[in-house]
């Protein structure tokens, strides 16, 4: 799940680039030169910003940027070809503008092309003098999210077509968030309404699946390895002339098998699990707490390196799954599109198990930054939701925090989220969290274009991409309607994830490594697919130029379409064929609704 939140942000000098050249099973590594900083092109970061903001004021009428508005940049693109791409948040009148987000695009020589823009109205509310105080902000907001307040920060609500004057305050230790999380509530700041009120934890299973499977009585204790330790090779001995020093470690998983892991040597005899060639990425121990705050994590160390013993009697185990998961998520971002980092900021990523007192779910937290795993309740769930897909599933949701920053258009009272912008999030999460399993390829976890096939349901996965409605659990829907405006976000996920699954393989019966998927389509439409690796390119470039916090299907579709046009031509078959595949999901041109809601 995605929660509506705004980050400071600063310029990214470093940049994304599309990959062309993407082959194989396994995504292929960019050609060589491809990942580019603006200023190795020819020009600088703040001069290619400054055009970017100079034409979103010259063209205002298409960008709607009005007098006492500012922009911030949060992030600069150049593609292969010279365009350029700048991602911007707004302000008005010095006020964050929630919903107001918008790239303007460049082409080689900065003039302008174009604009992604999430409010398609003006974001000057009628006032800009509250009626409530800061303080009274801060109660009716730790009222109803029933936890701390921090401070009321005046803001400009954007969101649901409107304009208002409102307060966001962000609630830590609420009684109403799983794990006693934090939790961002909107008040207006002339009425007192609440206007949004939702959870700052991204988490994998919603609440109405887990009551869905309460009542259903399922009991999901999945299978898992028991690999001794001492079946793994020698204790290293040799020592390194200089500490700390990268090693080769091996680590007992509980869904995997034995994996190696780069860790850190921080003595002859003395190792902590913590990967220095990615940026320090790191796994610790959350001790059963409800920490959102990495540093108190406990870190994993050892004499051996040697990690884990295959099963739940030890607490590393988990965390071989969790490292392991984490950096070959970084390793397909990195090799498949040049990423650098969940924020493509160079950083490490960063995990902890063991969360929480029988936590059934793992989060992707973005008041930590980092994964956040628990162990199961002990009754329902019996093991740590450690899985491959769900670690590339969730740490997409922080590349698409990062990025597009989609978000539901609303939550209910129990925290489950609804809108397309959220199902479009959750499908994307899905898609490359099934890319995560392909790159990977790791035969105790076959790559396949089912999510949490490893969780021991009943109905052997949790979501598919080749066929949605298969999922009876949270009731995924494989075709557009109007209706999905307000659908659940897992399970109006079904629409864009059928679209991708069309894209790259296609409708009807095939196997695919050893896997057996029947794609239906729309009234009956063939689809002949392109490749997983030209549908992935095409998704990725839409999801970080062409999509924003209020981007809905047929905004994707768009979206995928001027991706496509940009890696393989507007005439080229992959292109042909992205229009095909929203078609065959009935999202096309004639049926985009009027008036959005």
């Amino acid at each position: 799940m995605r929660r509506p939140h705004i980050r400071s942000v600063a310029v990214a000098v470093a940049v994304t680039t599309a990959v062309t050249g993407l082959a194989g099973t396994a995504l292929a590594t960019p050609p060589a030169g491809t990942d580019h900083t603006v200023s190795s092109a020819g020009t600088s970061a703040a001069s290619v910003v400054e055009a970017a903001r100079a034409a979103a004021f010259a063209h205002a009428s298409a960008t709607g940027v009005t007098r006492g508005d500012g922009l911030r940049a949060e992030d600069v693109m150049l593609d292969p070809e010279g365009a350029r791409h700048v991602r911007f948040v707004r302000t008005h009148q010095d006020m964050p503008v929630l919903g107001g987000d918008l790239v303007v695009h460049l082409d080689a020589k900065l003039a302008y092309t174009g604009v992604t823009r999430a409010a398609g109205h003006t974001v000057e509310p009628a006032t800009t003098e509250a009626r409530l105080t800061p303080r009274q902000a801060e109660a009716k907001a730790a009222s109803v999210a029933r936890g701390d307040a921090g401070g009321a920060e005046l803001v400009v609500d954007a969101r649901d077509g409107a304009s208002a004057l409102a307060y966001q305050v962000r609630v830590t230790g609420s009684a109403t968030t799983e794990g006693n999380g934090s939790r961002t509530v909107v008040v207006d700041a002339v009425t007192g309404t609440v206007r949004s009120n939702t959870p700052d934890s991204d988490e994998f299973l919603s609440p109405k699946l887990l009551d869905t499977l309460r009542e259903r009585g399922e009991t999901l204790n999945p299978a898992t390895g028991d690999a001794p330790l001492s079946a793994v090779g020698a204790v290293p001995t040799a020592a390194a002339s200089r500490y700390p020093s990268p090693a080769t470690g091996t680590g007992s998983s509980l869904f995997v098998g034995k994996v190696s892991l780069t860790t850190t040597r921080t003595a002859r005899t003395s190792f902590l699990l913590r990967d220095p060639s990615r940026y320090g990425t790191e796994t610790r121990d959350a001790k059963n707490r409800e920490l959102e705050t990495f540093s108190r994590g406990t870190k994993f160390t050892s004499t051996t390196d040697k990690w884990g013993n295959g099963s739940t009697s030890s607490r590393t185990s988990a965390a071989v799954d969790a490292q392991y998961g984490v950096t070959k998520t970084l390793d397909f971002y990195k090799k498949t599109f040049g990423r650098k980092g969940i924020e493509n900021n160079g950083k490490g990523a960063k995990a902890m198990v063991h969360f929480g007192n029988r936590i059934a779910n793992a989060f992707w937290d973005p008041t930590c930054d980092c994964m956040l795993y628990g162990d199961g309740d002990g009754r329902m769930f019996k093991k740590p939701l450690v899985v491959l897909d769900v670690t590339g599933h969730e740490l997409t949701h922080g590349v698409v925090d990062a990025t597009a920053r989609l978000e539901p258009t609303r939550v209910d009272a129990d925290g489950n989220q609804y809108g397309e912008p959220g199902s479009l999030n959750e499908s994307l999460a899905d898609i490359f969290g099934s890319d995560v399993e392909f790159f990977t390829n790791n035969p105790k976890n076959p790559p396949n274009y089912l999510l949490g096939e490893k969780l021991g349901l009943a109905q052997k996965f949790l979501r598919r991409l080749d066929h949605p409605s298969l999922d009876k659990l949270e009731g995924t829907i494989d075709y557009w309607s109007p209706a999905v405006y307000d659908t659940e976000v897992h399970a109006g996920s079904g629409v864009s994830s059928h679209a991708f699954y069309l894209l790259a393989e296609g409708s009807g019966r095939k196997t695919i490594g050893g896997f057996t998927y029947d794609s239906p389509a729309y009234h009956g439409l063939t689809v002949k697919g392109i490749g997983r690796t030209k549908a992935t390119a095409i998704f990725y470039r839409a999801l970080t130029r062409y999509m924003v916090s209020t981007t809905d299907f047929h905004d994707a579709r768009v979206a995928t379409l001027k991706a496509a046009k940009d890696l393989y031509g507007a005439s080229s078959t992959a292109y042909k064929t992205v229009d095909r595949a929203w078609a065959a999901v009935n999202v096309t041109a004639a049926n985009t609704p009027a008036e959005r809601h």
